[in-house]
């Protein structure tokens, strides 16, 4: 059984820093894109930053300059560095990994639960 699990959301002041944490556990053979999505009320959930095993990274871009991606491999974990944030960031934000559990098996999209982020003076 495969888990994502997110941590470091919270309320923030506009042009504060938050650091969001994902880590992915159990049974993995290999985890293949990570990434981030957000999903404001009333509107659908989009695309924040993704990144590769390999390190490649891909960013709305309106996010690019304040969002950085990294991911821990040894660790499976990835991260989002938000800085310089707006109230239209606020939005529940979601953990996405595509993961193979053994050889013998295709890869599946998995998620985390959602960490809330929350922007306000």
């Amino acid at each position: 059984q495969v888990q994502l699990v997110e941590s470091g959301g919270g309320l923030v002041q506009p042009g504060g820093s938050l650091r969001l944490s994902c880590a992915a556990s159990g049974s993995i053979f290999s985890i293949d894109v990570m990434g981030w999505y957000r999903q404001a009320p009333g509107k659908e959930r989009e695309l924040v930053a993704r990144i590769t095993s390999g390190g490649i990274t891909n960013y709305v871009d309106s996010e690019k300059g304040r969002f950085t991606i990294s991911r821990d491999n040894a660790k499976n974990t990835v991260y989002l560095q938000m800085n310089s944030l707006k109230p239209e960031d606020t939005a529940i934000y979601y953990c996405n990994a595509v993961i193979q559990v053994d050889t013998t098996t295709r890869r599946y999209s998995y998620w985390g639960q959602g960490t809330q982020v929350t922007v306000s003076s």
